[in-house]
C-alpha cells in the first residue's frame, strides 16, 4: 500500500512540509510505504486547454508532470498539502490539479483515498479546503481526513500542537481507509 504526500508549497522545508512529514510518518507506522513529493522545484507548466488528453488519455506537455502521473497512478492514497496564498491554494497546487485533467478519460484516480493538509496565517483556509475537496470529488476519490495548521514563519506550525496531532491522525486515517476499501473489494 502506497501513500503519496504532495507538498504544493514553493518553499522547501516549510510549514506545509512539516505537517506532511508528520502525516506520512504516522502512515508509515500504520504499514504504508510513503513518499513525500515536493512541487517546489518541479517544472509543471500550466494546462493549455488543448483537450488532447480527452482523445488520447495523455497530456502532451513534456515536463515533470509526466513522472508525477506515474506516482499518482501507483498510489493508493494521496495527501495534498498547501499553504494558503491569496486566500486559496498556491499556484503550484492549482497547476498540478489542472494538469490531472488528463486522468478524466480513464478516471485514473477513482476510488483512491485523499486527505488534505493546509497551513494558513489567519484567513483563506476554507477556500483552499473547498478547492481541494472539489478536486477529490471531481476525480471520484474518497476524501477521508484533513487538518489546518497555523503559522507565519518557517517552523511555526510545529508549535501548533493540535495541528501536528491531527496531521498524525490524517496519516493513520488514510491507511485505515485504504485497508477498509480493499476489504470491501474482496
Amino acid at each position: 500500500m502506497k501513500v503519496l504526500g504532495i507538498v504544493c508549497s514553493p518553499r522547501v522545508g516549510g510549514n506545509t512540509e512539516a505537517l506532511m512529514e508528520k502525516a506520512l510518518s504516522s502512515a508509515q507506522e500504520a504499514g504504508a510505504e510513503v513518499e513525500l513529493l515536493s512541487l517546489a522545484k518541479k517544472d509543471i507548466r500550466f494546462c493549455d486547454g488543448c483537450e488532447t488528453c480527452i482523445e488520447t488519455g495523455k497530456c502532451h506537455i513534456n515536463d515533470d508532470m509526466q513522472a508525477i502521473y506515474l506516482k499518482l497512478t501507483e498510489a493508493d492514497g494521496i495527501i495534498l498539502g498547501t499553504p494558503v496564498y491569496f486566500w486559496t491554494v498556491t499556484a503550484q497546487a492549482k497547476a498540478f490539479m489542472d494538469r490531472t485533467f488528463a486522468f478524466f478519460r480513464e478516471r485514473s484516480l477513482r476510488d483512491k483515498v485523499g486527505a488534505t493538509l493546509i497551513v494558513a496565517r489567519r484567513v483563506g483556509a476554507s477556500s483552499a479546503w473547498d478547492l481541494i475537496n472539489a478536486f477529490f470529488l471531481l476525480h471520484r476519490m474518497h476524501n477521508v481526513a484533513g487538518t489546518v495548521g497555523y503559522g507565519d514563519k518557517r517552523g511555526d506550525v510545529r508549535q501548533d500542537e493540535r495541528a501536528m496531532a491531527e496531521a498524525s491522525g490524517v496519516g493513520r486515517v488514510v491507511v485505515r481507509s485504504i485497508k477498509a476499501l480493499r476489504a470491501e473489494e474482496k
